[in-house]
């Protein structure tokens, strides 16, 4: 009964909770303190500030952390899972329109409209890592490492998940701040 009251802990905040970490807190705030019972309002708050610390969601770090002390390693998966469950279905069903309908003129005309922009939006987020790029380590440094990138990518064709593992040791390695 643990991993039901766990999934619903989670899912049903996921589900109302219209706006991201922001909204869905005090949702599942009362699931967990005031539902349940499993923690006081200063442990959510202990909780909440520890999942503040750390980099990511705070809804999936909360409902691993709650899960894991609630069910264990179970308990953790199934906060997680019950946590992305609602955008997981939502995706899928909006992705079922989307190829149901794709023969659509409206369809066609949303995609015709879209594409240019996620370019668009690329284009200004890859402008901005170049800029602090060059800001942080210099125009050299930056310009090697587009080059190695794109000579890996392009004409190696490396996976981009190696080619930014090894920029990432580069960057430990050669742009490190002496401490």
């Amino acid at each position: 009964m643990i991993y039901w009251e766990i999934f619903l802990a989670f899912f049903i905040p996921g589900i109302v909770g219209y706006g991201g970490g922001p909204a869905t807190i005090p949702l599942i705030e009362y699931e967990v303190v005031h539902r349940y019972g499993w923690m006081t309002v200063e442990e959510f708050g202990e909780v909440l500030a520890l999942g503040n610390a750390f980099p990511g969601p705070i809804a999936t770090k909360m409902a691993g952390y709650i899960g894991f002390v609630e069910g264990g390693i179970l308990g953790a998966a199934i906060g997680l899972f019950a946590t992305i469950a609602p955008s997981l279905i939502l995706m899928v069903v909006l992705l079922g329109l989307l190829y149901r309908f794709k023969d659509s003129p409206k369809v066609k005309l949303l995609s015709t409209i879209v594409r240019p922009t996620i370019a668009v939006l690329l284009g200004v987020l890859t402008y901005r890592f170049i800029e602090t790029s060059y800001i942080e380590s210099g125009w050299l440094q930056t310009i090697f490492l587009l080059g190695i990138s794109y000579f890996l990518l392009e004409k190696r064709k490396v996976h981009p998940a190696f080619v930014i593992l090894g920029a990432l040791i580069y960057g430990a390695i050669f742009l490190a701040p002496a401490t």
